[in-house]
C-alpha cells in the first residue's frame, strides 16, 4: 500500500511539472520548410552533418533519428517507432505544410525568438511559424549578417550605420542580437572594444559576403552590449565549418569579465560538450545565462544525461529553453519534449531522494521553461 501511495505522488508531480512546463518560451530557434521534402532532402536538414556518410548509411541510424520515429511518428497517425520509409511516406501523404502545423502545434510553445538571419527565402517567416505554432514570435537580429548587409550596401561610417540599425531593430521590435563568432574566428573575443581607427582597418580588409575578423566581431559583440541588447553566442556544437576546438566558451572568461559593467545579458547557446564550463560561466558572472539548445534534440532518449549533468551548477535562475530548431518541423517537437521529459525526470528524482520538496520542483520548470527567458529578454 504504502508502495502505491508513493507511486500515485510521483505520478502526481510529473503531471504538474508537465503543466508547468506548457507555454514554453524558446529563446533561440529559426524558421522551418513547409515544403514536400524527399529522404535526401529530409535528411539534410536532421542535423548539423552536411549529408549522411557513404556507403549506404543513414542518419536515421542515430538517437535523433530512433528520437523522430518515437515521438513525431504519433503526431501523423503512425505508430511509435514506425520504420523511417512508412514515416516519411506518411508526411508526404500529409503534405509538408500539414505535417509542420500538427508538429508544431503539438511543441506547446508560446513564444518564440527568432534568428531571422540564416536560410534561404523559402523559409517560414517569423508570422507564419507564430502562426504553426499558435503563439508569438518576436525577432534576434544576427550581427555578422547584419554587418555584412552594411557593408555590400556600401558605407563611409560602418560604425554607425551598424548602431542606427540595431536601434532601429530594436524600435522594431526586436528583442536580441545573436553572434555566430565561433563559426568566423572563434570565441577568443577581444576583452576591450577595439578602438574606431582597429575597425576600420579591420573593415576594409573583409569580404562583405562572408565577414571572417575577429576585430569586426568583437566590436559588434561589444556593441550590441553597449546598446542593451540582450546576445546570443553560439558556443560548441556546429557543423563541419565550426572548429569546435575554438569554441569553448572559457575562451570569452576576459570577454565576460570587461561586459558586466553593462547589466546586458549574454546567452551562451547549446555549449555541447562544453556544457559544464558554460554551468560554471553562469555561476560565477552575474550577466551569464545559458541553455543546452539543439543538444537537447541530437542526443534524443540520452539527452536526460546531458541536462543533469548541467544542473549540476549552473543557478536554476541562469538556465533557459531553446529548441535552435532549423527547418524540420520535428525538431521543434523533439526540443520540446525531450526537454520537458528530461526535467521532470531529473526534478522528479531529487524530490523522491528528499533533496527537494515538490514546490521547488515546479518552481525551477517555471523558471527554465519560460521566466528565466521572460525576464532576461524584458518580455
Amino acid at each position: 500500500m504504502a508502495d502505491d501511495w508513493a507511486l500515485s505522488v510521483d505520478q502526481a508531480l510529473d503531471v504538474s511539472l508537465e503543466r508547468a512546463m506548457d507555454d514554453l518560451v524558446d529563446h533561440h530557434c529559426h524558421g522551418v520548410l513547409t515544403d514536400d521534402l524527399d529522404r535526401a532532402a529530409f535528411e539534410a536538414l536532421m542535423n548539423e552533418a552536411v549529408r549522411p556518410a557513404p556507403l549506404g548509411t543513414t542518419l536515421f541510424d542515430s538517437t535523433l533519428g530512433w528520437a523522430i520515429r518515437r515521438h513525431c511518428a504519433t503526431v501523423l497517425d503512425l505508430e511509435p517507432l514506425a520504420p523511417a520509409e512508412e514515416y516519411l511516406a506518411r508526411r508526404t501523404e500529409l503534405g509538408g505544410a500539414e505535417a509542420s502545423r500538427r508538429l508544431l502545434g503539438q511543441a506547446r510553445i508560446a513564444t518564440l525568438l527568432v534568428d531571422t538571419g540564416l536560410g534561404p527565402d523559402d523559409l517560414t517567416s517569423m508570422a507564419e511559424l507564430a502562426a504553426l505554432c499558435g503563439g508569438t514570435a518576436r525577432e534576434v537580429v544576427r550581427l555578422e549578417r547584419l554587418a555584412e548587409q552594411v557593408l555590400a550596401a556600401g558605407t563611409g561610417d560602418f560604425a554607425g550605420e551598424v548602431e542606427e540599425r540595431l536601434r532601429q531593430s530594436r524600435a522594431s521590435g526586436a528583442v536580441g542580437a545573436k553572434s555566430i563568432a565561433a563559426y568566423r574566428v572563434g570565441l577568443d573575443l577581444p576583452a576591450t572594444k577595439p578602438a574606431s581607427d582597429e575597425l576600420a582597418a579591420a573593415v576594409a580588409g573583409v569580404d562583405p559576403r562572408r565577414l571572417v575578423d575577429r576585430t569586426v566581431s568583437g566590436w559588434l559583440a561589444h556593441t550590441a552590449l553597449e546598446l542593451g541588447l540582450p546576445l546570443q553566442l553560439h558556443v560548441g556544437y556546429g557543423d563541419s565549418d565550426l572548429d569546435l576546438l575554438a569554441c569553448d566558451p572559457l575562451r570569452l572568461t576576459a570577454f565576460l569579465r570587461s561586459t558586466q559593467e553593462h547589466g546586458a545579458p549574454v546567452l551562451l547557446l547549446h555549449n555541447w560538450p562544453y556544457h559544464r564550463q558554460a554551468a560554471y560561466l553562469a555561476q560565477v558572472f552575474d550577466h551569464v545565462f545559458m541553455d543546452l539548445g539543439l543538444t537537447t534534440h541530437n542526443t534524443g532518449a540520452l539527452s536526460t544525461g546531458i541536462l543533469r549533468e548541467t544542473l549540476e551548477l549552473v543557478p536554476f535562475g541562469k538556465l533557459l529553453f531553446s529548441s535552435d530548431a532549423y527547418g524540420l518541423a520535428e525538431l521543434y517537437l523533439l526540443g520540446a519534449v525531450l526537454f520537458r521529459r528530461a526535467m521532470t525526470t531529473v526534478l522528479g528524482e531529487l524530490v523522491a531522494a528528499g533533496e527537494a520538496t515538490s514546490d521547488d520542483a515546479l518552481r525551477v520548470a517555471r523558471l527554465v521553461s519560460q521566466e528565466n527567458a521572460r525576464r532576461a529578454y524584458a518580455l
